[in-house]
């Protein structure tokens, strides 16, 4: 027998939506991957290399989904009690290469269409 999940999750918890923050980041999960999808519906945002900028944008809320609400914001969904864990370093050096080479890409997807006269 199906049972809608919202359905299961009214009958198990009372409620179908409590703002968690593991239900609060799976929904900002939806809407950043419901902006990329829309994007080629929108003709001066079509482009390979703002879609690919914005994929990265969409697999970090997925990582953050998993990783960061489970392990540093507390709710019904985490592990985190007691004291926070401190961010890795290489989450910044990554986030902060991510950027370089995003905006090298987009310089240089616009110098090539200014070449190629488009």
């Amino acid at each position: 027998m199906y049972v809608p999940r919202g359905v299961w999750a009214n009958e198990s918890w009372g409620r179908y939506w409590a703002w968690d923050p593991k239900e609060t980041w799976a929904l900002i999960t939806v809407i950043v991957y419901a902006i990329i999808l829309h994007l080629r519906l929108i003709p001066g945002l079509k482009g390979r290399v703002l879609f690919n900028i914005l994929s990265l944008i969409g697999f970090a809320s997925v990582i953050m989904t998993y990783f960061g609400v489970n392990y540093y914001l507390s709710g019904l969904h985490s592990y985190a009690k007691g004291d926070a864990m401190p961010v890795p370093p290489v989450v910044f050096y990554t986030i902060i290469t991510v950027v370089i080479l995003s905006g090298l890409a987009a310089f240089n997807q616009h110098r090539l269409s200014k070449v190629r006269g488009e």
